[in-house]
């Protein structure tokens, strides 16, 4: 009887510990961050962020594209569905990196970028074509760009393309090569606080080590 309450025991906390990895997995999939912004930020589609903390989270990923969620703090509320491009970093960070793109004084800097710690590689926004061009002259860059408004069902087909400081357009692969320019990362004033699972890896482990224990006092017993 003991034997077998040892057998339920043990494989109780083996599908204790699968779920666990399971959510750390999902966790990193979706690059689920807490940021908190010490002033207003502009967001495309002509949205501001009033100073506060949000949730950004990743939809999903496919060729070229991003598509990203910004939430409210508790993520009961989703704020804006945006679309990124890949960008990337010469060396990854131990914490979140936000980057801006420069805007005259009397307006909110303009989110640029976002990398997920332990990461080189991160995710730069694309901004409806009008708000680009006067990014782009604005901050003297080259912005990403959609030609059209996307729609739900468009995020993933959207045309898009980059608008130089001059208004001219160019295609993404030749303004973004895969090989990033080597030049320091814009860090925000406040970097934002990132979720990290770091107590679920731990539980993980303690109970990997209560899993062999117990294994290891069944074959005592059964010598």
């Amino acid at each position: 009887m003991k034997a077998i309450k040892a057998v339920l025991l043990v494989l109780g906390l083996i599908l204790l510990s699968q779920a666990i990895a399971t959510h750390v997995q999902a966790q990193n999939f979706n690059e689920k961050t807490s940021m908190t912004f010490s002033q207003p930020v502009a967001v495309p589609g002509n949205k501001v962020l009033p100073a506060g903390k949000y949730t950004f989270t990743i939809l999903d990923s496919f060729g070229n594209r991003n598509i990203v969620q910004i939430w409210n703090e508790d993520q009961t509320q989703l704020i804006t569905t945006i679309l990124a491009i890949p960008n990337a970093r010469l060396e990854a960070a131990d914490k979140t990196i936000v980057e801006f793109r420069e805007r005259p004084a009397d307006r909110p800097q303009a989110l640029k970028a976002w990398f997920y710690p332990g990461f080189n590689y991160g995710v730069e926004f694309v901004y409806p074509k009008p708000e680009a061009v006067q990014i782009a002259q604005a901050a003297n860059e080259v912005v990403p760009a959609e030609t059209v408004e996307p729609t739900p069902s468009t995020l993933k087909t959207v045309p898009l393309i980059a608008v130089t400081p001059k208004g001219e357009e160019e295609s993404l692969a030749q303004a973004f090569p895969a090989t990033p320019a080597k030049q320091p990362a814009t860090v925000a004033k406040e970097l934002p606080k990132t979720a990290s699972p770091l107590p679920l890896v731990a539980l993980f482990g303690a109970s990997c080590l209560i899993i062999g224990y117990g294994l290891r006092r069944l074959a005592v017993k059964a010598l």
